[in-house]
């Protein structure tokens, strides 16, 4: 038997009254306001007013039904009223699975309802909250990208969300989202971890357990593509995104696919075929630990890019825009170039070698 969704309509969405006072009916328009599409109930009196609100993702459509007929509503306005929120996209219909990954308590179930219609695509497709739930994020570094980007995935349902760096907080690594000021002199790593864990109180927040291997790493050093150990996330089969600023631009991806992607080998690649010299002035931008920079809006831009990036990975989504590319955010516009790193004909990563090297390569 098919699982029965479990509709919810979003907390923040508009029910606004046409006419009436909605004891004696009268029209309702759920939606529409901003050039979004919404729906428009000619005759909506108390019965329907009733189902509205028990749109909150959890009862099944078979209780709905149920308790809307035992109230005298007939079960063809329910089915109609549910059907024309679904056509609209008003409606996302929650599975038993996304509602068992909730966190316990009023203050936890509150703040998934306002994340889930993100999360939850419109029909039921089975469980993507839960995957974001059981999912693990290691981010490498807690710099002025890292600790937002750690406090963004963690707020968005990522069950583990771990910040890895063994330095120690300074004052103009403060970032709204991040680290504080008063955090000056503390361990980086649990200066992100509060940030963390105050926007999201229940997330995981240790190191992974032995055995268990991170859905996605986050590299968010400035050089950090260029560090010999990023090899091994390649090896291990591990996917990672690059997420960082370098100097005053951000710069997302590429994120890193093992097996069917280009890696980080192949941008360094092409990297020093059209600059000889590459490899010398690499080995100079990692040999000494990097000062906090870029401003705080192009930190927190690459940051919720960033978690757009990650958060597509994990849903399962089409391929996101930082596979085989990325996405530099320059100051002062910060409008988004997007530039190509296929894979390189002389990198030994998995694939058949320059079978994928096509495309514009830095438009």
């Amino acid at each position: 038997m098919t699982e029965s969704p479990h509709p919810l309509l979003p907390p923040g969405t508009a029910v606004l009254r046409l006419g009436g006072d909605g004891r004696t009916g009268g029209a309702v328009q759920v939606g529409g306001v901003d050039g979004a599409d919404g729906v428009r109930i000619s005759s909506a009196g108390p019965g329907v007013d009733a189902l509205l609100r028990r749109l909150d993702g959890r009862r099944s459509e078979r209780q709905l039904r149920g308790e809307s007929v035992a109230e005298g509503t007939p079960a063809d306005v329910v089915d109609d009223v549910l059907g024309g929120l679904r056509a609209a996209g008003l409606v996302h219909d929650l599975t038993a699975a996304d509602l068992l990954a909730i966190d316990p308590g009023p203050a936890a179930a509150a703040r998934a309802l306002t994340e889930l219609p993100a999360a939850v695509p419109r029909s039921a497709a089975g469980g993507r909250w839960r995957d974001r739930r059981q999912s693990a994020v290691v981010v490498d570094g807690a710099t002025r990208v890292g600790t937002p980007l750690a406090a963004v995935l963690a707020a968005s349902g990522v069950g583990r969300v771990h910040v890895r760096d063994r330095g120690s907080t300074l004052a103009a690594e403060a970032v709204v989202g991040g680290v504080a000021a008063s955090d000056e002199g503390r361990p980086r790593s649990l200066a992100a971890a509060d940030a963390v864990r105050r926007v999201s109180p229940l997330t995981e927040l240790g190191p992974l357990p032995p055995g268990r291997s991170p859905d996605v790493v986050v590299l968010c050093r400035p050089w950090a593509a260029l560090d010999p150990l990023t090899a091994a996330l390649h090896r291990d089969g591990t996917p990672h995104l690059v997420a960082t600023v370098r100097g005053e631009n951000g710069v997302v991806g590429p994120l890193v696919l093992p097996g069917s992607s280009s890696c980080l080998r192949c941008a360094d690649a092409w990297r020093r075929e059209d600059d000889p010299a590459w490899p010398r002035l690499a080995t100079q931008l990692t040999a000494r630990e990097p000062v906090p920079s870029g401003a705080t809006v192009t930190c927190l831009l690459t940051a919720l890019t960033a978690a757009v990036q990650v958060l597509a990975h994990l849903d399962g989504d089409a391929t996101p825009a930082a596979v085989d590319a990325t996405l530099e955010f320059r100051p002062p516009g910060l409008l988004p170039r997007l530039r190509r790193w296929p894979r390189h004909p002389g990198c030994s990563c998995s694939g058949p070698a320059g079978g994928a090297a096509t495309g514009q390569r830095g438009q």
